[in-house]
Protein backbone atom coordinates (compact mmCIF):
# COMPACT_ATOMS: atom_id res chain seq x y z
CA UNK A 1 0.00 0.00 0.00
CA UNK A 2 1.52 3.28 -1.10
CA UNK A 3 0.95 6.47 0.85
CA UNK A 4 -0.95 8.99 -1.26
CA UNK A 5 -0.04 12.66 -1.55
CA UNK A 6 -3.07 14.52 -0.24
CA UNK A 7 -4.14 18.07 -1.02
CA UNK A 8 -5.80 20.33 1.54
CA UNK A 9 -9.16 19.44 -0.03
CA UNK A 10 -8.43 15.72 0.39
CA UNK A 11 -7.49 16.26 4.04
CA UNK A 12 -10.62 18.30 4.70
CA UNK A 13 -12.83 15.60 3.15
CA UNK A 14 -11.07 12.89 5.15
CA UNK A 15 -11.88 14.73 8.38
CA UNK A 16 -15.52 15.01 7.23
CA UNK A 17 -15.57 11.28 6.43
CA UNK A 18 -14.22 10.51 9.89
CA UNK A 19 -16.88 12.79 11.35
CA UNK A 20 -19.56 10.90 9.42
CA UNK A 21 -18.15 7.53 10.51
CA UNK A 22 -18.09 8.58 14.16
CA UNK A 23 -21.63 9.93 14.06
CA UNK A 24 -22.98 6.87 12.23
CA UNK A 25 -21.25 4.43 14.56
CA UNK A 26 -22.82 6.06 17.62
CA UNK A 27 -26.39 5.70 16.33
CA UNK A 28 -27.94 2.29 17.12
CA UNK A 29 -28.57 0.36 13.90
CA UNK A 30 -26.17 2.38 11.75
CA UNK A 31 -22.64 1.27 10.90
CA UNK A 32 -19.68 3.60 10.43
CA UNK A 33 -18.22 0.97 8.12
CA UNK A 34 -21.05 1.65 5.65
CA UNK A 35 -19.78 5.23 5.29
CA UNK A 36 -16.28 3.93 4.52
CA UNK A 37 -17.63 1.33 2.10
CA UNK A 38 -19.86 3.68 0.12
CA UNK A 39 -17.42 6.60 0.14
CA UNK A 40 -14.76 4.38 -1.40
CA UNK A 41 -12.06 4.26 1.29
CA UNK A 42 -13.05 1.04 3.10
CA UNK A 43 -10.23 -1.10 1.70
CA UNK A 44 -7.60 1.59 2.39
CA UNK A 45 -8.99 1.91 5.92
CA UNK A 46 -8.70 -1.84 6.55
CA UNK A 47 -5.26 -2.05 4.89
CA UNK A 48 -3.99 0.83 7.03
CA UNK A 49 -5.21 -0.80 10.24
CA UNK A 50 -3.47 -4.02 9.18
CA UNK A 51 -0.18 -2.15 9.31
CA UNK A 52 -0.32 -2.24 13.11
CA UNK A 53 1.87 -5.33 13.23
CA UNK A 54 5.31 -6.53 14.32
CA UNK A 55 7.13 -4.30 11.84
CA UNK A 56 5.30 -1.20 13.10
CA UNK A 57 6.22 -2.16 16.66
CA UNK A 58 9.89 -2.45 15.66
CA UNK A 59 9.82 1.08 14.24
CA UNK A 60 8.39 2.34 17.55
CA UNK A 61 10.87 0.48 19.74
CA UNK A 62 13.78 1.80 17.68
CA UNK A 63 12.48 5.36 17.90
CA UNK A 64 11.86 5.59 14.15
CA UNK A 65 8.61 7.50 14.58
CA UNK A 66 8.57 9.02 11.08
CA UNK A 67 8.99 5.57 9.51
CA UNK A 68 6.24 4.24 11.79
CA UNK A 69 3.89 7.08 10.77
CA UNK A 70 4.52 6.52 7.07
CA UNK A 71 4.26 2.72 7.37
CA UNK A 72 0.80 2.80 9.01
CA UNK A 73 -0.49 5.46 6.56
CA UNK A 74 -0.62 7.82 9.52
CA UNK A 75 -1.90 10.90 7.67
CA UNK A 76 -4.91 8.98 6.43
CA UNK A 77 -5.73 7.34 9.77
CA UNK A 78 -4.91 10.47 11.76
CA UNK A 79 -7.32 12.66 9.79
CA UNK A 80 -10.08 10.04 9.99
CA UNK A 81 -9.62 9.65 13.76
CA UNK A 82 -9.59 13.44 14.16
CA UNK A 83 -12.97 13.56 12.42
CA UNK A 84 -14.29 10.79 14.68
CA UNK A 85 -13.14 12.63 17.81
CA UNK A 86 -14.73 15.88 16.64
CA UNK A 87 -17.90 13.90 15.94
CA UNK A 88 -18.08 12.45 19.44
CA UNK A 89 -18.03 15.91 20.99
CA UNK A 90 -20.23 17.69 18.46
CA UNK A 91 -22.29 15.89 15.82
CA UNK A 92 -23.01 12.85 17.97
CA UNK A 93 -24.23 15.10 20.81
CA UNK A 94 -26.56 16.86 18.35
CA UNK A 95 -27.76 13.45 17.16
CA UNK A 96 -28.50 12.43 20.75
CA UNK A 97 -30.70 15.53 21.14
CA UNK A 98 -32.35 14.97 17.76
CA UNK A 99 -33.15 11.36 18.67
CA UNK A 100 -34.79 12.56 21.88
CA UNK A 101 -36.94 15.25 20.24
CA UNK A 102 -37.39 14.11 16.60
CA UNK A 103 -36.85 10.32 16.64
CA UNK A 104 -39.09 9.55 13.64
CA UNK A 105 -37.27 11.99 11.34
CA UNK A 106 -33.79 10.87 12.46
CA UNK A 107 -34.60 7.18 12.04
CA UNK A 108 -36.19 7.95 8.66
CA UNK A 109 -33.01 9.64 7.43
CA UNK A 110 -30.89 6.70 8.55
CA UNK A 111 -33.35 4.21 7.06
CA UNK A 112 -32.96 6.06 3.75
CA UNK A 113 -29.18 5.95 4.11
CA UNK A 114 -29.26 2.18 4.62
CA UNK A 115 -31.53 1.80 1.56
CA UNK A 116 -29.15 3.95 -0.45
CA UNK A 117 -26.20 1.85 0.74
CA UNK A 118 -27.90 -1.37 -0.33
CA UNK A 119 -28.57 0.08 -3.78
CA UNK A 120 -25.10 1.56 -4.16
CA UNK A 121 -23.20 -1.54 -3.06
CA UNK A 122 -25.55 -3.94 -4.85
CA UNK A 123 -25.42 -2.20 -8.23
CA UNK A 124 -21.73 -3.06 -8.68
CA UNK A 125 -21.99 -6.59 -7.32
CA UNK A 126 -21.55 -9.00 -10.22
CA UNK A 127 -20.93 -12.46 -8.71
CA UNK A 128 -24.55 -13.58 -8.40
CA UNK A 129 -23.71 -17.27 -7.98
CA UNK A 130 -25.63 -19.75 -5.85
CA UNK A 131 -22.84 -19.57 -3.25
CA UNK A 132 -22.84 -15.78 -2.88
CA UNK A 133 -26.66 -15.62 -2.81
CA UNK A 134 -26.64 -18.17 0.02
CA UNK A 135 -24.01 -16.14 1.91
CA UNK A 136 -26.07 -12.99 1.35
CA UNK A 137 -29.15 -14.69 2.79
CA UNK A 138 -27.11 -15.85 5.80
CA UNK A 139 -26.03 -12.22 6.28
CA UNK A 140 -29.66 -11.07 6.15
CA UNK A 141 -30.70 -13.74 8.68
CA UNK A 142 -27.82 -12.77 11.00
CA UNK A 143 -28.74 -9.07 10.76
CA UNK A 144 -32.43 -9.71 11.45
CA UNK A 145 -31.64 -12.12 14.30
CA UNK A 146 -29.43 -9.55 16.02
CA UNK A 147 -32.22 -6.96 15.81
CA UNK A 148 -34.61 -9.32 17.62
CA UNK A 149 -32.32 -10.14 20.56
CA UNK A 150 -33.31 -8.94 24.03
CA UNK A 151 -31.01 -6.29 25.60
CA UNK A 152 -29.07 -7.23 28.73
CA UNK A 153 -28.60 -5.09 31.84
CA UNK A 154 -25.70 -2.67 32.42
CA UNK A 155 -22.43 -4.22 33.59
CA UNK A 156 -19.33 -2.17 34.47
CA UNK A 157 -17.02 -5.14 35.10
CA UNK A 158 -13.76 -4.04 33.43
CA UNK A 159 -13.15 -7.39 31.69
CA UNK A 160 -16.65 -7.22 30.23
CA UNK A 161 -16.11 -3.54 29.30
CA UNK A 162 -12.91 -4.51 27.42
CA UNK A 163 -14.91 -7.18 25.55
CA UNK A 164 -17.57 -4.51 24.77
CA UNK A 165 -14.82 -2.38 23.24
CA UNK A 166 -13.78 -5.20 20.90
CA UNK A 167 -17.37 -5.89 19.88
CA UNK A 168 -18.53 -2.26 19.85
CA UNK A 169 -15.90 -1.19 17.33
CA UNK A 170 -17.15 -3.81 14.88
CA UNK A 171 -19.35 -1.20 13.17
CA UNK A 172 -16.21 0.65 12.06
CA UNK A 173 -14.76 -2.38 10.31
CA UNK A 174 -17.79 -4.46 9.32
CA UNK A 175 -20.43 -2.55 7.31
CA UNK A 176 -23.95 -3.47 8.34
CA UNK A 177 -23.08 -4.56 11.88
CA UNK A 178 -23.94 -1.67 14.19
CA UNK A 179 -21.50 -1.51 17.09
CA UNK A 180 -23.74 0.81 19.08
CA UNK A 181 -26.74 -1.52 18.68
CA UNK A 182 -24.58 -4.43 19.87
CA UNK A 183 -23.73 -2.33 22.94
CA UNK A 184 -27.47 -1.87 23.56
CA UNK A 185 -27.90 -5.65 23.43
CA UNK A 186 -24.97 -6.03 25.85
CA UNK A 187 -26.65 -3.47 28.15
CA UNK A 188 -23.76 -0.99 28.10
CA UNK A 189 -24.70 1.61 25.46
CA UNK A 190 -25.58 4.36 27.96
CA UNK A 191 -22.58 3.57 30.18
CA UNK A 192 -19.98 3.52 27.38
CA UNK A 193 -21.25 5.96 24.74
CA UNK A 194 -23.13 8.47 26.88
CA UNK A 195 -22.12 8.54 30.57
CA UNK A 196 -18.39 7.84 30.13
CA UNK A 197 -18.05 10.23 27.16
CA UNK A 198 -19.83 12.95 29.16
CA UNK A 199 -17.48 12.25 32.08
CA UNK A 200 -14.48 12.73 29.78
CA UNK A 201 -15.92 15.99 28.47
CA UNK A 202 -16.51 17.24 32.04
CA UNK A 203 -12.99 16.20 33.05
CA UNK A 204 -11.41 18.05 30.13
CA UNK A 205 -13.36 21.19 31.05
CA UNK A 206 -12.21 20.80 34.67
CA UNK A 207 -8.57 20.47 33.61
CA UNK A 208 -8.76 23.50 31.32
CA UNK A 209 -10.22 25.55 34.20
CA UNK A 210 -7.54 24.12 36.56
CA UNK A 211 -10.17 22.41 38.69
CA UNK A 212 -8.78 19.05 39.81
CA UNK A 213 -11.50 18.21 42.31
CA UNK A 214 -12.69 15.43 39.98
CA UNK A 215 -9.85 13.28 41.38
CA UNK A 216 -11.88 12.93 44.59
CA UNK A 217 -15.12 12.22 42.69
CA UNK A 218 -15.45 8.43 42.86
CA UNK A 219 -18.20 8.23 40.22
CA UNK A 220 -16.34 10.41 37.71
CA UNK A 221 -13.12 8.42 38.21
CA UNK A 222 -15.07 5.17 37.77
CA UNK A 223 -16.46 6.37 34.46
CA UNK A 224 -13.02 7.54 33.28
CA UNK A 225 -11.55 4.13 34.14
CA UNK A 226 -14.41 2.45 32.26
CA UNK A 227 -13.80 4.69 29.22
CA UNK A 228 -10.05 3.92 29.27
CA UNK A 229 -10.64 0.16 29.32
CA UNK A 230 -13.35 0.47 26.65
CA UNK A 231 -10.94 2.47 24.44
CA UNK A 232 -8.24 -0.18 24.90
CA UNK A 233 -10.73 -2.86 23.87
CA UNK A 234 -11.79 -0.79 20.86
CA UNK A 235 -8.18 -0.37 19.71
CA UNK A 236 -7.60 -4.11 20.12
CA UNK A 237 -10.76 -4.83 18.15
CA UNK A 238 -9.83 -2.44 15.35
CA UNK A 239 -6.45 -4.08 14.82
CA UNK A 240 -7.55 -7.72 15.17
CA UNK A 241 -10.75 -7.39 13.12
CA UNK A 242 -8.92 -5.46 10.39
CA UNK A 243 -6.42 -8.30 9.95
CA UNK A 244 -9.25 -10.83 9.72
CA UNK A 245 -11.31 -8.73 7.29
CA UNK A 246 -8.22 -7.85 5.26
CA UNK A 247 -7.56 -11.56 4.79
CA UNK A 248 -11.17 -12.18 3.75
CA UNK A 249 -11.20 -9.26 1.29
CA UNK A 250 -7.95 -10.44 -0.25
CA UNK A 251 -8.91 -14.10 -0.61
CA UNK A 252 -12.74 -14.15 -0.66
CA UNK A 253 -13.76 -10.69 -1.87
CA UNK A 254 -17.06 -11.63 -3.55
CA UNK A 255 -18.15 -13.81 -0.65
CA UNK A 256 -17.21 -11.13 1.91
CA UNK A 257 -19.09 -8.43 0.00
CA UNK A 258 -22.11 -10.73 -0.27
CA UNK A 259 -22.21 -11.20 3.53
CA UNK A 260 -21.71 -7.45 4.05
CA UNK A 261 -24.59 -6.68 1.68
CA UNK A 262 -26.74 -9.19 3.56
CA UNK A 263 -25.81 -7.68 6.93
CA UNK A 264 -26.75 -4.21 5.74
CA UNK A 265 -30.09 -5.46 4.40
CA UNK A 266 -30.76 -7.30 7.66
CA UNK A 267 -30.08 -4.14 9.66
CA UNK A 268 -33.07 -2.37 8.08
CA UNK A 269 -35.26 -3.74 10.86
CA UNK A 270 -33.13 -2.02 13.49
CA UNK A 271 -33.53 1.43 11.91
CA UNK A 272 -37.21 1.06 10.91
CA UNK A 273 -38.53 4.59 11.62
CA UNK A 274 -42.03 3.78 12.91
CA UNK A 275 -41.39 2.16 16.28
CA UNK A 276 -41.90 2.74 19.98
CA UNK A 277 -39.44 1.82 22.72
CA UNK A 278 -40.65 -0.90 25.05
CA UNK A 279 -39.07 -0.87 28.51
CA UNK A 280 -38.74 -3.73 30.96
CA UNK A 281 -41.43 -3.82 33.63
CA UNK A 282 -41.29 -5.95 36.80
CA UNK A 283 -44.54 -6.32 38.78
CA UNK A 284 -46.00 -3.22 37.17
CA UNK A 285 -42.93 -1.05 37.85
CA UNK A 286 -40.55 0.11 35.13
CA UNK A 287 -37.09 -1.42 35.70
CA UNK A 288 -34.20 1.06 36.04
CA UNK A 289 -30.45 0.49 35.63
CA UNK A 290 -27.84 1.57 38.21
CA UNK A 291 -27.93 5.14 36.82
CA UNK A 292 -31.71 5.45 37.07
CA UNK A 293 -32.30 5.06 33.32
CA UNK A 294 -35.19 2.84 32.14
CA UNK A 295 -34.00 -0.54 30.83
CA UNK A 296 -34.86 -1.04 27.14
CA UNK A 297 -36.62 -4.33 26.42
CA UNK A 298 -37.13 -4.00 22.67
CA UNK A 299 -38.95 -1.98 20.01
CA UNK A 300 -42.60 -2.20 19.01
CA UNK A 301 -42.46 -1.66 15.22
CA UNK A 302 -45.54 -0.75 13.21
CA UNK A 303 -46.67 0.49 9.78
CA UNK A 304 -48.02 4.05 9.55
CA UNK A 305 -51.78 3.95 8.99
CA UNK A 306 -52.51 7.65 8.50
CA UNK A 307 -51.33 10.39 6.15
CA UNK A 308 -50.08 13.01 8.58
CA UNK A 309 -47.55 15.84 8.32
CA UNK A 310 -45.12 13.87 10.49
CA UNK A 311 -45.37 10.75 8.32
CA UNK A 312 -45.01 12.83 5.15
CA UNK A 313 -41.87 14.45 6.58
CA UNK A 314 -40.58 11.00 7.48
CA UNK A 315 -40.88 9.86 3.85
CA UNK A 316 -39.14 13.06 2.78
CA UNK A 317 -36.27 12.35 5.17
CA UNK A 318 -35.98 8.79 3.81
CA UNK A 319 -35.47 10.30 0.34
CA UNK A 320 -32.91 12.72 1.78
CA UNK A 321 -31.06 9.78 3.35
CA UNK A 322 -30.95 7.94 0.03
CA UNK A 323 -29.72 11.10 -1.74
CA UNK A 324 -26.92 11.62 0.83
CA UNK A 325 -25.55 8.11 0.30
CA UNK A 326 -25.79 8.27 -3.50
CA UNK A 327 -24.01 11.65 -3.48
CA UNK A 328 -21.37 10.28 -1.13
CA UNK A 329 -20.91 7.28 -3.41
CA UNK A 330 -20.55 9.47 -6.50
CA UNK A 331 -17.91 11.50 -4.68
CA UNK A 332 -16.13 8.25 -3.75
CA UNK A 333 -16.11 7.16 -7.40
CA UNK A 334 -14.72 10.53 -8.44
CA UNK A 335 -12.00 10.29 -5.78
CA UNK A 336 -11.01 6.78 -6.88
CA UNK A 337 -10.89 7.75 -10.56
CA UNK A 338 -8.48 10.60 -9.77
CA UNK A 339 -6.48 8.59 -7.21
Amino acid sequence: MQTKTRTFSDKFWLVLKGLAMGAANKVPGVSGGVVAFVAGFYEEFIASLQRFNGKALQFLLRGRFKSFWQYINGKFLGLLILGMLISYFSVSLVLDLALQHYPLLVWSAFFGMILGSIYYIGKDFEDWSRRTIMLMLLGVIAGVSISLLEPAQENDNLIFVFFCGIIGVSGMTLPGLSGSFILILLGNYVLLLVDSVNALYTTLVDIITLDFSFIDDAEQMRLLKVLLVFSAGSLTGLVTLSHFLGYLLKNFKSATNAVILGFITGSLGVVWPWKKEVYKVVEGVRLLDINGNPVLDNYNRFLPSEVTLENTLALFFIIIGIFIVVALGKYGEKTRSHG
